[in-house]
């Protein structure tokens, strides 16, 4: 298999934006991860305000 080249951009950084990444930047490819809001996570990010202690069925 080749090497990948190249550069890919990700729409979004919620969790799936932020393993596509991931799994991209694995395979080679240099990733831009583009979010709209200011820190990336997406609706993760705030489920420790919604489950704080932690007692969810997530």
């Amino acid at each position: 298999m080749r090497n990948p080249v190249g550069a890919v951009m990700v729409v979004g950084g919620g969790i799936a934006g932020i393993q596509a990444s991931m799994d991209l930047a694995g395979n080679g490819f240099f990733v831009y991860l583009v979010e709209k809001s200011p820190a990336i996570g997406g609706l993760m990010a705030g489920l420790d305000k919604t489950f704080p202690t932690n007692d969810c069925s997530i």
